[in-house]
């Protein structure tokens, strides 16, 4: 990965005045040899053991001092002055306190990458979409998405953010290990009235899935424990029994769909992860307080009241412009 995408990421940041770093979250292999032999310019952050994509980001920042911080997975081939809008963007908007690339996939250069695309979205049960990916549904770029809009989170592969904004929220949470940490913390920044952004003229691509593949126990298990603690962190008191009834239901739907196709060790890890969340809620309670005491927008305009499973299952809405 770092052979691949890591020469574009120099050229084309440091070009436009950026520093690139690259934190070593305790890898095993040679990875720090050759960095430190191909990459002189190149600053490495050496953190004894594998913290997580979400500690190892937090104890990497703890190293840098910048106004503008850029969080962007190993496996990101970058584009010429790609910096260049997101930083005009940030300059023009203070109340902005993140916002994305728009994010095309590596393997298919045409089409928008699932994990972020044109920004992404959430719908009233907790469940993640992007305009350009819906479901299993990815769209071809074909410009339909270009326009500069409010987002509700910004994808953790490219996350271009005010490193005030970042440590006052708290950072990305630890226990979450990855997977869903990014829209935490976009939550945390909405609700305290801080601005996420999709600045499409920027445009990145994303290999996706090279950490741990889409069918792996290992993601879904993380997906789904994740995303019930984030529902736990930061839902209102007003929302929070009606919408994790539901998903509580919509979980064991899940669970069951994976069985019908043979997927045991998917269906078990959907059991995992709503056990794992129901043992691990208390230690949340004083994140969650602390969200409530401090959320200054009691609406997210951006975090769909409807349901997109309905949508998409129910009523065919395959594309985010039928939405």
């Amino acid at each position: 990965m770092l052979h691949s995408f890591l020469p574009s990421v120099v050229r084309f940041s440091e070009a436009d005045g950026a520093v690139v770093y690259v934190a070593d979250n305790g890898s095993t292999d040679a990875s720090v040899d050759m960095l430190c032999r191909e990459f002189l310019t190149v600053r490495l952050i050496l953190l004894e053991e594998n913290q997580g994509f979400a500690d190892g980001y937090n104890m990497a920042l703890q190293e840098v001092d910048a106004e503008y911080v850029v969080l962007l997975n190993s496996d990101v081939e970058v584009t010429e002055h790609w910096l260049q809008p997101l930083v005009d963007y940030m300059d023009a908007h203070p109340e902005a306190a993140a916002c994305q690339p728009k994010i095309r996939s590596w393997r298919q250069k045409e089409m928008f990458e699932y994990a972020g695309a044109a920004g992404g979205f959430l719908d009233r049960y907790g469940y993640p979409f992007c305009r350009g990916r819906i479901m299993g549904v990815v769209e071809e770029d074909r410009g339909q998405y270009d326009t500069i809009i409010p987002v509700f989170w910004a994808t953790g592969a490219a996350l271009f953010i005010r490193l005030k904004d970042y440590r006052e929220a708290g950072g990305l949470d630890g226990r979450f290990f990855a997977h869903m940490e990014e829209i935490d913390l976009c939550w945390r920044l909405r609700a305290r009235g801080r601005q996420i952004a999709c600045v499409p003229q920027s445009v990145v691509y994303h290999v996706g899935g090279a950490t741990l593949k889409k069918e792996n126990p290992r993601k879904t298990f993380l997906n789904f424990r994740n995303n019930l603690v984030m529902l736990y962190k930061n839902l209102p008191s007003k929302d929070f029994a009606s919408v994790m009834r539901t998903r509580a239901v919509l979980d064991y739907i899940a669970a069951l769909s994976f069985i019908l196709k043979l997927q045991f060790p998917n269906a078990l890890a959907v059991l995992r992860a709503r056990r794992e969340y129901r043992l691990l809620r208390s230690s949340f309670t004083p994140a969650r307080e602390e969200n409530l005491k401090k959320t200054s927008l009691s609406v997210i305009p951006e975090w769909t009241k409807s349901s997109i499973l309905a949508q998409y299952y129910l009523r065919g809405k395959k594309f985010f412009s039928q939405l």
